[in-house]
């Protein structure tokens, strides 16, 4: 080899690009034309190239190892893109047939050989939403995310797949319209089990070939970004499966994975867990993130499990899990592996996000890595969710019995920087869709959705909303079907679609609620305890001094001449969740209200409203007099 330099930072656990170097690559050697095939795989005893191009003959193409490297190496004529292959790796027992770690393209399952091709010749349309990206790079702007499963959002008459092609220009017409400024789409890298949803990862430089090629996937991304979407992947780095054709014990050896046993696994998800200590492991995980910011486009990643990667006792119980050197339960390796992954990512690509589905308390989460932090720009507020969810599930007649459920989250919201995730994992396993979990009657249910999406998009943090959530679907989603848009022939849900539609367009444009959502200069109780009346009333506001005045009603009973104690001013009515263009019964007429000079909730002024069960109104301040 004349370049050792990528085999070195490979190893040092800083070659951000191993992409470039390891893999398959096309190429001119002795002046022949054909591909270049390298593998890490120091443990074993022998590897060759198998594929289509040599009839799968494990003799014909034995690959060389270069010196001290661990790396195998081998350059094939003739070979062209679109072939398929793997690795014939000899261990000390049998050999195992593997598919290549740093593939850009796999078959279809249920077939596993990876694909020779020209990750290159893309031509990208969307300069201009790069280029501006980086400007919008601020917390005090609107991120309203709208989750996506791109092999259930929709799906053809006889039950198969769109390909990427054919869903770009529909998905981006449907999130345009809607309002939302990102899609985030549910793992694509390369998976073997459908049932997983794409969490269990075989291929991490390979987009799922389910819908398509990588060239079709780069053209829905660029459709997405010529149409101003954002598009955020979930990215799995917490584990892995033990498929043969995978990672697992791929030279023989446990190379990816952990050495030691009480580390190793993943029991309840029957996976095997990354050793983030080793460098060669730092250098793959990182050049798969980096490879999808800068060959894909791709605006933000959000870290799937993140919790199981910080605490050695996950999901353990006594006598399954080594403390560290301290005796603690945390895992500073990984600590150490996600500090250095979003200092990589942010030193790299201007602009982009990267998000933590972190489910516990540990400290300074979006915090810089440089200040002890582990430099995650957003986390999901899991316990925000959780207890929002619960809330809702209860009657109203019982819902004063857990009313802090819903203001707890004030307790801690300016910790960290959050989203607001309503997302998949709590519409599947028999937990119902939104709709679903909402008591009542069937137009109380629609109605208690909108009250709970007031709540949410005027509560700080950004926004996140799973597919189906926005018409109203009863049915919880299954991956292996497509969401029931069919139930837009239907008046309710037409109408609660574009209730979704007005409040996305309506947060976009109210600076007040989505600017200052890390300190009490944004948010203000009014009524923080009316648990008998199961309301709820506080302000939003901006930096140059807009305020909404938020009012929620969770009961199940109208409210008349209720006082709500607010500055000296006038407010103005702009959005009623009971509006009938939203499938309400349009009980608010009154558009303009004036505090006077009668004391409530510790104001000195004060407003009464009436307000239907379960609604949510913004009240806009006008004037100081």
């Amino acid at each position: 080899m004349k370049n050792q330099l990528p085999i070195y930072l490979f190893h040092q656990g800083t070659n951000y690009c191993s992409y470039e170097f390891l893999g398959c690559h096309f190429g001119t050697y002795q002046g022949k034309r054909g591909a270049f095939f390298r593998v890490f795989a120091p443990n074993a005893q022998s590897v060759s190239v198998v594929g289509d191009f040599n009839d799968w003959e494990i003799f014909l193409n034995p690959m060389t190892k270069l010196p001290e490297s661990g790396i195998w190496e081998l350059f094939i004529e003739g070979v062209k893109p679109n072939r398929c292959y793997k690795y014939a790796v000899q261990t000390n027992d049998k050999i195992v047939y593997k598919s290549d770690p740093f593939a850009y393209y796999f078959e279809k399952t249920p077939n596993t050989a990876s694909i020779t091709y020209d990750i290159d010749g893309y031509k990208w349309s969307d300069s201009e939403y790069i280029k501006n990206r980086g400007l919008k790079v601020s917390y005090d702007r609107p991120i309203n995310i709208f989750e996506v499963n791109l092999s259930s959002w929709i799906r053809k008459d006889d039950g198969s797949l769109y390909t990427y092609r054919e869903l770009a220009l529909e998905l981006a017409k449907y999130i345009k319209k809607m309002g939302y400024t990102h899609a985030e789409f549910m793992p694509v890298t390369e998976y073997p089990h459908d049932p997983s949803w794409g969490y269990q990862v075989t291929g991490y430089f390979a987009p799922t070939s389910r819908m398509g090629t990588p060239h079709d996937f780069m053209y829905l991304v660029d459709i997405l970004h010529q149409n101003g979407i954002g598009v955020i992947l979930d990215w799995v780095p917490a584990h892995f499966p033990k498929d043969e054709h995978g990672l697992a014990l791929f030279d023989g050896s446990r190379l990816f994975e952990y050495e030691d046993e009480l580390m190793r696994e993943r029991n309840e998800w029957g996976t095997l867990v990354f050793d983030y200590a080793k460098r060669e492991v730092q250098s793959f995980l990182i050049s798969s993130a980096v490879f999808f910011l800068e060959k894909y486009h791709i605006d933000g990643l959000r870290v799937d499990a993140v919790s199981s990667m910080l605490y050695l006792d996950f999901g353990k119980g006594d006598g399954e899990w080594r403390p560290n050197e301290e005796g603690g339960n945390i895992n500073k390796s990984a600590v150490a592996f996600l500090r250095k992954f979003n200092t990589v990512l942010h030193s790299r690509f201007e602009g982009i996000i990267t998000i933590a589905e972190e489910s516990t308390s540990f400290p300074m989460v979006t915090q810089p890595a440089d200040q002890g932090g582990l430099g995650f720009d957003y986390k999901w507020n899991m316990g925000w969710m959780n207890d929002v969810l619960s809330y809702m599930r209860y009657d109203p007649y019982f819902r004063s019995q857990c009313h802090n459920k819903m203001n707890f989250s004030m307790m801690y919201a300016f910790s960290e920087k959050y989203i607001l995730p309503l997302s998949h994992d709590e519409v599947v396993y028999g937990k119902g869709s939104l709709m679903g979990k909402m008591p009542g009657e069937y137009q109380d249910k629609f109605a208690q959705v909108r009250a709970l999406m007031g709540y949410t998009y005027s509560h700080p943090g950004k926004k996140l909303n799973f597919m189906g959530s926005e018409i109203g679907q009863f049915k919880e989603w299954d991956y292996s079907s497509k969401i029931e848009y069919d139930l837009l022939e239907f008046e309710l849900h037409k109408r609660q679609q574009n209730f979704f539609k007005r409040i996305n367009e309506f947060y976009a444009s109210t600076p007040a609620l989505y600017q200052i959502e890390d300190s009490w200069a944004g948010f203000n109780w009014l009524i923080a305890d009316d648990s008998q009346s199961n309301l709820f009333a506080y302000e939003r506001m901006s930096t140059d001094g807009q305020k909404i005045v938020v009012i929620i009603n969770f009961s199940g009973v109208d409210l008349t001449n209720y006082k709500v104690g607010a500055e000296k001013g006038k407010y103005r009515l702009v959005f009623d969740t009971d509006a009938k263009s939203f499938g309400g019964e349009g009980k608010v007429t009154k558009k303009l209200y004036t505090s006077k000079l009668a004391p409530a909730n510790g104001k000195k002024h004060s407003f009464t409203v009436n307000i239907p069960k379960f609604t949510c109104l913004y009240l806009e301040k006008i004037t100081n007099n």
